[in-house]
């Protein structure tokens, strides 16, 4: 996740650029940078880091005269965070400029045949690849536009794209594919963006671009295209009412709300370019990489609870055996590992000073290590032998939500991965696997609305009890311990997770009409078992929400019925349940849910 801004008007554009970056720094922080035309020259300022390193950069250049540019703030997916690999890219030409959000997936294919043709590149991004792309579609159309449709119709993937060019120094041209990007018109200034807050103190009229639009835009005009055909596409303008802080948040009340209700974006990142229905499951990240012989996966918090479960993925479908880890626990061990064991650690800031440590251990001892994270460039990935990257985009509030969503989807592919490489996993389920992953952002998306309506209804039912138990069985025990800690971490109502059966071995005390438990109760072949432990807490009057499919018979209080789809993927619908539960519990009870208290994002300390 990256922010672009483009400006053409009739003030100083860098100012305007820099300001509107600043807003949009929460989607992107590794590097920055602009560029514009002056005195017929291309001119693009990069610094890697915060915005205030570009801030120092610009104050020393000049950039007085030039009233149209682009913007760009980078969450870095392709290439470590320095500034060679910071946007805008330029063509080798020098006369094009662009900047870009998503994920080119066939990048190196399209290098590769650039490079063919005499290109050569200073950078390891897909953007540089599709500049390139562009500068090639000019020697075969007539216009600029022809130019950059012709190079968008070669790549696969996700984008929001800004050109500016020597050629028609005043106008800019955008476009997106399953990638955020909107149009703002001004007076004598029009606005492109991959999000309200940056153009927001200049006009409120708004125009939300499609996937397969084209906008181009200058001073005086703007008009939207169909990015393949050209043909012109009449929009409707909107009127935005809300301020700066609530369109940083896209409208939602936190930003907690807004990244749930983001994990169907983050479902397919994560498997653009790994999974689909032809190929199957790729992890190029892992070449050269034999399966493991055993796997010791290595986290804290939220992220052991991934671990938890993608253990039991990977036993089941590449009959490897796992050991999962608490980092801090795992640090200061009389370890046991060879040379032919694999530690995967998990962060997703990739700075988790236990966890780290872990790592650093285990490579101590021989052992190959994998690092699953959302930061390019951080420690993990710098330190791990391989590096497998979430693409989950920043997370900004403190509880993590569409950070599990991504570390499951990359377990899920890595058990599939293993599966077929040992062939331990029958070719029917792969591509049953793989299909329902596919179809999963749909279906989430179709069902976060209706989640969060049932999420509230039960938050004012169940918001004065003073403590919760949650139960699950199998790959949904990992999940009640998560819904458990999320509830726990932002209502600061207290909350256990266990599995189902050992309820009885001791918890079942606790049971009475104010001790709630949640249950995950899935149709699965532990489904009667799981019934068989709910009737015993309803048999010691407990109240019961339950997490079900349909026709699910229960005995509960409050039976939450969700969409079944294949196998594992249920735990994809069951997470956002859990998460939407303890956000509207606390916010209901008017907690900092964002900044809960005494909680930090990133753990850097032992």
């Amino acid at each position: 996740m990256c922010g672009i801004i483009g400006y053409a008007g009739h003030r100083p554009a860098v100012p305007v650029l820099v300001e509107g970056l600043r807003r949009l720094e929460y989607r992107g922080y590794d590097s920055a940078g602009v560029a514009f035309i002056e005195n017929r020259e291309m001119h693009i300022l990069r610094a890697e880091g915060k915005l205030s390193s570009l801030e120092n950069k610009i104050a020393g250049s000049s950039h007085h005269m030039a009233t149209t540019g682009i913007g760009h703030t980078r969450w870095a997916t392709h290439g470590v965070p320095v500034e060679r690999n910071a946007h805008p890219h330029r063509d080798n030409s020098g006369r094009l400029a662009l900047i870009h959000n998503g994920i080119i997936e066939n990048y190196q294919e399209q290098k590769s045949w650039l490079a063919g043709l005499g290109y050569t590149f200073s950078s390891e991004t897909d953007t540089e690849v599709l500049v390139n792309l562009v500068a090639e579609g000019r020697k075969h159309t007539q216009t600029l536009m022809e130019a950059l449709s012709w190079a968008l119709a070669r790549v696969e993937g996700a984008y929001a794209v800004a050109l500016l060019s020597i050629d028609e120094p005043n106008t800019i041209y955008a476009a997106r594919q399953s990638s955020p990007l909107v149009f703002g018109r001004g007076v004598g200034e029009n606005f492109v963006a991959s999000d309200i807050p940056a153009f927001l103190p200049y006009t409120r009229e708004v125009v939300f671009l499609e996937d397969g639009e084209m906008v181009k835009l200058d001073p005086s005009g703007w008009q939207v295209f169909d990015a393949k055909t050209l043909a012109p596409i009449e929009k409707e303008l909107n009127h935005i009412t809300w301020d700066v802080q609530a369109a940083q948040k896209g409208g939602y009340k936190h930003f907690m709300l807004k990244e749930i209700f983001e994990q169907p974006r983050v479902v397919a990142d994560c498997i653009a370019g790994r999974a689909d229905a032809v190929h199957g499951v790729r992890l190029p990240e892992l070449d050269g990489l034999a399966a493991p012989k055993r796997l010791h996966i290595v986290a804290c918090g939220t992220s052991y609870h991934a671990g938890l479960w993608g253990m039991g993925l990977i036993e089941s479908w590449a009959r490897i055996p796992v050991r999962v880890e608490i980092a801090s626990e795992f640090r200061y061990r009389d370890l046991i590992l060879d040379k032919d064991d694999v530690v995967l650690a998990i962060s997703q800031s990739g700075e988790t000073a236990d966890t780290l440590a872990g790592m650093r251990r285990a490579r101590e001892m021989g052992a190959t290590v994998i690092g699953l994270c959302n930061v390019v460039g951080s420690t993990v990935s710098r330190e791990a032998d391989h590096v497998i990257y979430t693409q989950a985009g920043p997370e900004i509030s403190v509880a993590s939500t569409k950070a599990m969503c991504s570390q499951l989807t990359l377990l899920l592919l890595l058990a599939l991965h293993w599966g077929r490489q040992k062939g331990t996993l029958p070719a029917d389920a792969q591509a049953s696997a793989v299909r329902g992953l596919v179809g999963l952002p749909s279906v989430l998306e179709a069902e976060l609305p209706r989640m969060r309506e049932v999420a509230q209804s039960l938050s004012r039912k169940y918001s004065s009890a003073r403590s919760f138990m949650y139960l699950g069985r199998g790959v949904q025990f990992p999940l009640a311990l998560e819904g458990a800690l999320k509830l726990k971490e932002i209502s600061y109502i207290h909350a256990e997770g266990y599995a189902s059966g050992e309820m009885k071995h001791g918890p079942i005390a606790l049971i009475d009409p104010e001790f709630p438990t949640f249950a995950l109760a899935l149709h699965d072949d532990l489904f009667p078992k799981v019934k068989s432990n709910l009737e015993e807490v309803q048999a010691r009057d407990g109240r019961i929400v339950a997490i079900t499919h349909p026709g699910l018979e229960l005995p509960v209080d409050d039976a939450w019925v969700i969409p079944e789809v294949w196998g594992p993927l249920n735990s994809f619908l069951v997470l956002p349940c859990l998460q939407l539960f303890a956000y509207e519990v606390a916010d209901y009870l008017g907690k900092d849910v964002d900044q809960p208290r005494n909680l930090a994002k990133s753990v850097t300390v032992e």
